[in-house]
């Protein structure tokens, strides 16, 4: 019996049967660390402090937290090692008795059965009988099958209201219900057994949906999915996850990337990828102390639509199943916002308050167009406290904990950067982001269809790849953040910065300084900040290449953060100089 298969079991059971405020006094009352911190249970990383719980306690101290608490009245919980019914804990599973009855309902209804469970796992949330019959297009009658799959528990109804009612399965229950269908392990296991809260998603007065308590239902399936993944890593991928990152680095990174998509596309998914390993978070500090520095760090791909924007930040991070790309990004850790307007994002992201995520918005200039928004926008990428009064309340103040991954389309051409000063709004991100300029050049073009081309024709095997660098991102974000999964065996290590990489970047701004012909910068000093902070996050895929209490930035990150800066000063300066004539010098002088 896997410890951590229990762990993860105790974990979604603590954090179903109780409130917030209760997880934070059972952790008080249990002396662990994590909670020394909480001052209010009510902005707490929920998914966390019931991990911290479940990683610590043995199930006698199970038993006695739920002797001691009074679980919420609607739990219930049938996983492999645990089962909580009618207010009553059992320390043994109910896996056995559903197979049981799984083999009874298939015995009865056939295939029929099949299909009616296979329509409700697909749905991942609740669905209704009306779903469920479009599903499996009209084969039988879902009703009477419902009902005996509710009644031999291996549904439950997560909403029922006077004439409504959703059905779903539980997370716990998910791993088996696919086993016995011969469906693969999913990597976003279903929605816990929310009724009550799915209930409180509506407010009373005024007839509308409570975004903040949505958003947090999607924090937590987010929280689960990478939950989920991370455990199946450990169990099944964890030596194979390590000795890839012995060897693993930003040029290999690089060169995977450049054999995929060529040497001009493959930077924006260079970037994109190592703004993911910045999202740990990690401090930097220098030899005698602490920087005030982290990886941390926004990014910005601007220019005219139809250049790749969306597939560097999107596609590649969350992939795209019907174009065969799997994945690369940090699983549950990324909110697509498509669809969302401004001012629900600066309502919902009270939800988010201390937690560290990145919002990938795929039309970022249309936030900007709805009026007041640049000011609370401007606060949400400062990471700073956002306050915001709508026509019916206030908003906040709320600290904006995480970052943005996003697409600003203006039509550049052949004006380039010029193009956006006349966009007031693009000044607002400018200087708090990481900006990259797309224009659709020849050379692009011929990249973009060549890409196209290959990954319709099957010439393009991305997946086995994009597993492994998932994997170890995965792992290294973990690790940095103290996972409760990963704490006790790896260690959290900061990023060393040293003199070496100021003494980079101050030769780049004197190659830079020396080629501009005007006498005025047009581009800001925090561009040198960015840079330094993605060769700092380049670094963290080198982890377990060293012995040591912290990470070395490496000379390849260097390289590309100096590439970087050279070019996007270039951009910013309105293209004054040729990029490619600076970095020529300065390899010259063997940077």
């Amino acid at each position: 019996m896997s410890e951590e298969d229990k762990i993860i079991e105790r974990k979604i059971l603590l954090k179903r049967a109780f409130s917030r405020s209760q997880l934070c006094e059972i952790g008080k009352k249990l002396a662990i660390p994590y909670f020394e911190r909480v001052e209010n249970p009510w902005i707490m990383d929920e998914d966390q402090a019931a991990f911290a719980i479940a990683s610590l306690i043995s199930d006698n101290q199970l038993k006695e937290i739920f002797k001691a608490q009074k679980p919420r009245k609607w739990t219930v919980f049938r996983g492999k090692h645990y089962t909580f019914e009618d207010g009553i804990l059992c320390t043994e599973g109910a896996w056995e008795t559903i197979k049981g009855n799984l083999h009874q309902i298939k015995k009865k209804y056939g295939e029929n059965s099949v299909e009616v469970l296979k329509a409700i796992i697909e749905a991942g949330q609740g669905c209704n009988l009306r779903e469920i019959a479009e599903k499996i297009k009209g084969k039988t009658d879902p009703a009477p099958i419902i009902t005996d799959l509710e009644k031999l528990k291996i549904i439950v109804p997560t909403y029922e209201g006077e004439s409504y009612k959703e059905w779903g399965i539980l997370e716990e229950v998910s791993p088996l219900i696919r086993l016995d269908l011969g469906l693969a392990p999913h990597e976003k296991p279903t929605q816990p057994y929310m009724a009550a809260t799915a209930k409180a998603v509506f407010e009373a007065e005024e007839g509308e949906l409570d975004y903040v308590q949505l958003e947090r239902l999607e924090i937590e399936k987010m929280e689960s999915e990478l939950n989920y993944y991370l455990s199946e890593l450990l169990k099944n991928r964890l030596e194979t996850t390590i000795n890839f990152g012995k060897t693993f680095s930003i040029n290999i990174l690089a060169d995977y990337l450049i054999k995929l998509f060529g040497p001009t596309l493959y930077f924006d998914s260079l970037l994109s990828i190592t703004q993911q390993y910045s999202l740990a978070d990690v401090e930097i500090v220098h030899e005698h102390g602490k920087t005030g520095m982290r990886t941390g760090w926004n990014l910005a791909l601007f220019g005219e639509p139809g250049t790749g924007k969306s597939f560097a930040t999107r596609d590649m991070i969350l992939g795209k199943p019907d174009a065969k790309i799997p994945p690369h990004g940090i699983p549950g850790r990324n909110r697509y916002a498509a669809g969302m307007t401004p001012a629900r994002f600066i309502r919902t992201g009270q939800a988010y308050e201390g937690r560290v995520f990145n919002f990938i918005v795929p039309e970022f200039n249309d936030w900007f167009k709805y009026k007041g928004m640049v000011e609370p926008l401007k606060l949400a990428m400062e990471r700073g406290i956002i306050k915001y009064e709508l026509h019916r309340e206030v908003v906040g103040p709320y600290r904006f904990a995480g970052f943005f991954s996003v697409n600003y389309n203006v039509a550049t051409f052949t004006r380039g950067y010029e193009v956006t000063i006349s966009d007031p709004n693009f000044n607002a991100i400018e200087d708090r982001m990481l900006c990259r300029l797309h224009r659709l050049t020849k050379e692009r073009f011929i990249e973009l269809a060549q890409s196209q081309k290959r990954l319709v024709m099957g010439e393009i095997n991305i997946e086995e790849g994009a597993e492994k660098i998932r994997d170890h991102l995965t792992l290294i974000y973990a690790i940095e953040t103290g996972h409760p999964l990963v704490r006790e065996r790896f260690p959290q290590k900061p990023v060393l910065i040293t003199s070496k990489a100021y003494e980079a970047i101050e030769k780049a701004r004197n190659a830079i300084l020396e080629t501009i012909p005007k006498e005025f910068v047009t581009f800001s000093a925090r561009l040198e900040d960015r840079a330094l902070r993605f060769a700092c996050s380049a670094s963290l895929m080198n982890y377990f290449q060293s012995s040591q209490n912290h990470i070395l930035i490496s000379d390849e990150a260097l390289k590309y953060a100096i590439q970087l800066y050279v070019e996007e000063a270039s951009v910013r300066s309105r293209q004054e100089f040729k990029p490619e004539e600076v970095l020529n010098k300065l390899a010259c002088q063997n940077l």
